[in-house]
């Protein structure tokens, strides 16, 4: 690990680029730490304590200069505020977050390899982030790994873990994947879990739930008026004398 020089003066947020402009070749690069994020504030609406970054450089001192990012396409860190300064932030600067670093990170695997194998998991692993996911689901017969994998870091060292969905304690959150029918096209996303392995829902998912709901309910009773109309016409009104 590279130690900081205290007596260089570190450059604030407003000083640094957000990202480092790379491009994505890979919707799901954008899309799937998106959703993780909507999804996230519909479950921790109530909370204040977390932040999660999408295609956001993260700023720290434990590489060779504290101006170069490492830029996850998405990651959640715990114990922050969840606006800064009543604001967005337009980076991560570990020196202006009481030194938090992410507790997860999570990187998509693209056509363009950007070492989320070897270069950033050493340098996740440098910064102390306890999780590290990688999901690889077009090119991971090409990389010679799995489509889903969970590191967990020991000891400064990532382990592969095993299960699917995967609960992380610490975060109180589990993390699979799922097929589901997302902006009318069918797909497979990244979806949170709680700790009995069921998956949390969109907002819109539970509306489309209580709306079948009451669609199935309305035709019930629209079945049963009709099977009690057959029925008095050939028995009659049972609640006539």
């Amino acid at each position: 690990m590279v130690q900081h020089n205290p007596e260089t003066r570190l450059p604030t947020s407003a000083e640094l680029p957000c990202s480092d402009d790379t491009p994505v070749d890979n919707e799901d690069q954008n899309f799937i730490p998106n959703f993780l994020l909507f999804l996230l504030e519909f479950i921790w609406g109530n909370r204040l304590d977390w932040y999660f970054g999408v295609d956001m450089g993260v700023y720290h001192t434990t590489g060779v200069n504290p101006r170069v990012p490492v830029v996850p396409d998405g990651f959640l860190s715990l114990g922050v505020e969840r606006r800064k300064d009543n604001g967005s932030r337009s980076s991560y600067v570990l020196w202006e977050e009481n030194s938090i670093a992410p507790i997860f990170v999570l990187e998509i695997v693209s056509h363009t390899y950007g070492g989320e194998y070897d270069t950033k998991m050493a340098i996740y692993a440098n910064l102390g982030v306890l999780y590290y996911v990688i999901y690889n689901p077009n090119f991971w017969r090409r990389d010679q790994e799995q489509p889903f994998e969970v590191y967990r870091l020991v000891n400064g060292v990532y382990h592969l873990q095993i299960g699917e969905p995967f609960w992380m304690p610490e975060i109180g959150l589990g993390l699979g994947r799922f097929v589901a029918q997302v902006g009318g096209i069918q797909r497979e996303v990244l979806y949170w879990y709680d700790a009995q392995g069921v998956r949390y829902q969109t907002a819109e998912e539970l509306t489309e739930i209580e709306r079948n709901q009451r669609e199935l309910a309305q035709q019930q009773a629209s079945e049963m008026a009709e099977l009690l109309a057959r029925y008095r016409d050939r028995f009659g009104d049972l609640t006539q004398g």
